[in-house]
């Protein structure tokens, strides 16, 4: 219990919280017409992220104010996803899908093939059965509104594509008898809108070679372990299954995160999320990822830096995670030339929020044609409402893992904004 209460108190100082939160609550800044839709919330996590019943509870979303559990409070039905925190996002994609249908994860058998890891994983009972389902008391179909953070902005993109497009290699490679539903190319128009805060949907100039982003998650993990233990159960699952990196019995912790970081798995394909995060990664999905029709789609940027006057440079707040300022310093400055194998880098990068450039998280435009418009108060049906920037807000700030922000309040605000989309 000794060693229990320690943690936690780490991962207050971690996380930049304290055990006595700052009261303040940002102000709302949507508008909603009253609730037209009963959808469940989905909240998707970023890199890294974990799920409600990993680290002894404290909560990716809102730390230890439970956003998911203050939004049921409020009335609203939400589920919160653990998805892969490393893999691709067509991994995480596939993920998600099965957790909240239930069943076992397909990857799909090209897919498998060409990257080189197991088809099939884990087995979920299933947060949201009923999804995709013709309501009986509506005559509608069942849909979802899907929340995400970070990565999760690129993974629930990749989920509404496969669902509405399903994947021609998959269907070329797959008898019909045992093609995943998500790949059969039969338009399901189940999800009703997606909303992505701080995500890079062109990538993020952290990721310019493994070893600049990994360290960051490999030493938070470290240091939790060693405070909590190294045979802790509850501590961090990685979710790499697929790739046979998955926990032995009695295997200690550490062991596990040992074998895990050393696998070649990071330099050896292009399966994974340093692929998909950086800014060649994020033009190559944004070229097969495309804005639905049918999806309202809402975008969130954060920033915590401020311009130099002497270099022009972007330097952190003084207020940020302490956990964000060497990547701050880094990104702030960060640029290289462009050319036809790689995108150029510059200024226009500079501001971030200590983990993603915030020019990246208007919606995606290296290599795609989507549409990204000022939200005026009006949501448009197929394109990117732009919400605008949460100035002052790290990357870690706008989940509420922070000293300064209680942001519940605004997550509600955006829910109402969703509970106002039309059936």
């Amino acid at each position: 219990m000794h060693r229990r209460w320690l943690s936690v108190v780490f991962l207050c100082l971690l996380m930049g919280m304290t055990l006595f939160p700052h009261a303040s609550t940002y102000a709302q800044t949507t508008q909603s017409t009253g609730r037209q839709n009963t959808y469940p919330i989905v909240l998707v996590h970023g890199f890294g992220g974990w799920g409600r019943d990993e680290v002894l509870g404290f909560k990716y979303w809102g730390g230890f104010r439970d956003i998911e559990s203050d939004l049921r409070g409020a009335g609203y039905e939400v589920y919160t996803a653990a998805v892969g925190p490393f893999s691709s996002n067509w991994d995480r994609a596939v993920e998600l899908y099965t957790q909240l249908r239930g069943g076992t994860v397909d990857y799909g058998a090209a897919h498998a093939a060409r990257h080189g890891h197991a088809r099939f994983g884990r087995t979920y009972p299933g947060l949201y059965p009923q999804w995709g389902q013709v309501n009986p008391a509506t005559g509608l179909t069942n849909k979802i509104h899907l929340m995400a953070h970070s990565q999760g902005g690129q993974t629930v993109r990749v989920l509404a594509q496969l669902l509405e497009n399903g994947d021609a290699a998959e269907i070329a490679a797959t008898p019909a008898s045992e093609l995943s539903p998500l790949f059969d190319g039969q338009r399901k128009s189940w999800v009703s809108s997606i909303t992505t805060i701080s995500s890079p949907h062109d990538g993020t100039t952290l990721v310019m070679g493994v070893n600049t982003f990994l360290p960051y998650a490999q030493q938070m993990i470290a240091l939790i372990a060693a405070m909590v233990g190294s045979g802790s159960a509850d501590l961090y699952d990685f979710k790499l299954d697929q790739w046979g990196l998955t926990r032995q019995p009695g295997e200690s912790f550490s062991h596990y995160a040992d074998r895990v970081w050393a696998s070649a798995l990071w330099e050896d394909t292009f399966d994974i999320s340093a692929w998909d995060l950086s800014p060649d990664g994020a033009r190559e999905l944004n070229s097969w990822v495309h804005a639905q029709p049918d999806v309202y789609y809402f975008s969130w940027a954060t920033e915590k830096t401020y311009r130099s006057w002497l270099t022009g440079h972007h330097l952190p707040d003084l207020t940020i995670n302490p956990i964000w300022t060497a990547n701050a310093l880094y990104m702030g400055a960060y640029t290289r030339r462009g050319s036809d194998t790689q995108v150029g880098i510059d200024s226009s990068w500079w501001q971030n929020d200590g983990v993603v450039n915030t020019n990246s998280m208007d919606g995606p435009t290296l290599g795609s044609s989507d549409q990204i418009v000022r939200y005026n108060g009006t949501p448009q049906v197929g394109t990117w409402n732009y919400m605008g920037v949460k100035e002052s807000f790290d990357h870690s700030d706008i989940i509420g893992i922070t000293i300064y922000y209680d942001v519940r309040g605004w997550f509600r605000n955006q829910a109402a904004l969703l509970a106002s989309l039309p059936q």
